[in-house]
């Protein structure tokens, strides 16, 4: 027997890529060069010498820490963050996935809750999966379906898509704003850099638990039958409901992740 009911899992632990990838988005580069520098020409010395050739001219280009745009309020982020989102994902993939709003400040509060029991479903930062979240079996011996892990492979494949350098020195370009956005949280005296680094290690060390994996649903919601499954975070629960295969793919990304920021 198989049941469908309405997915109450949303894909937070892929928020953990997401918040390096969106982590320089507005922080763009001025292209264009200084104007060239005029060569020095020596008088000749007698007018029967030939005259010795002329250097090419010289371009002084402007050294990039100096051609840096300013950061945005952290109020008024969510363009830059959106612009610089969509080049590295593309339009579709923006629009499927991420909620347009408070963009730095629901990827911090979601990071932070990542290793905790509870998430704030109200301050997601990405959209829940598509489809219902499918169970099969009887109800003594309910298990998650496989053909519910196929509803995370597109995002999966976006995340193994993405260049672990090249989004945690973009990241490094907005870390200001994350930084304020945690500090807003409650968290004064505390790095969010720190935060981000421990919430990776935190899921890095999620279970594979092997074979089907049983659920009992005394409620409305489905809860793990298995009891060390249960209290696992809610960060680390998602990577075992995504399935294995997903699963292995984000982690593999939040190693890359890791050893670049480290």
């Amino acid at each position: 027997m198989m049941r469908r009911n309405k997915d109450w899992f949303w894909p937070w632990t892929l928020g953990a890529g997401i918040v390096l990838a969106a982590g320089g988005i507005g922080l763009y580069l001025l292209r264009g060069e200084a104007p060239q520098t005029e060569p020095v020409v020596d008088a000749p010395a007698r007018a029967v010498d030939t005259p010795a050739a002329l250097p090419p001219p010289v371009a002084v280009t402007v050294p990039p820490e100096e051609r840096v745009l300013p950061l945005p309020p952290l109020d008024e982020s969510d363009p830059d963050m959106l612009g610089g989102l969509t080049e590295i994902f593309g339009q579709q993939a923006v629009m499927q996935y991420l909620v347009p709003e408070r963009i730095v400040r629901n990827l911090v509060v979601s990071i932070d809750n990542l290793p905790r029991q509870q998430m704030a479903l109200n301050q997601r930062p990405i959209q829940p999966a598509s489809g219902d979240f499918v169970t099969a079996g009887p109800e003594e011996a309910m298990v998650i379906a496989p053909e519910n892990y196929p509803r995370y492979e597109p995002f999966a494949a976006l995340v193994r898509a993405l260049d672990a350098k090249t989004v945690v020195s973009l990241y490094r370009g907005m870390e200001p704003l994350f930084q304020q956005a945690y500090e807003e949280l409650g968290h004064p005296d505390a790095e969010f850099d720190k935060r981000l680094i421990e919430v990776i290690e935190h899921l890095l060390a999620a279970p594979n638990p092997p074979g089907p994996i049983r659920l009992v649903q005394p409620s409305v919601l489905y809860r793990y039958a298995d009891e060390r499954l249960e209290k696992l975070s809610a960060g680390q629960k998602l990577l075992v409901r995504m399935g294995p295969a997903n699963a292995g793919i984000i982690k593999a990304k939040l190693r890359e992740i890791q050893a670049e920021l480290l």
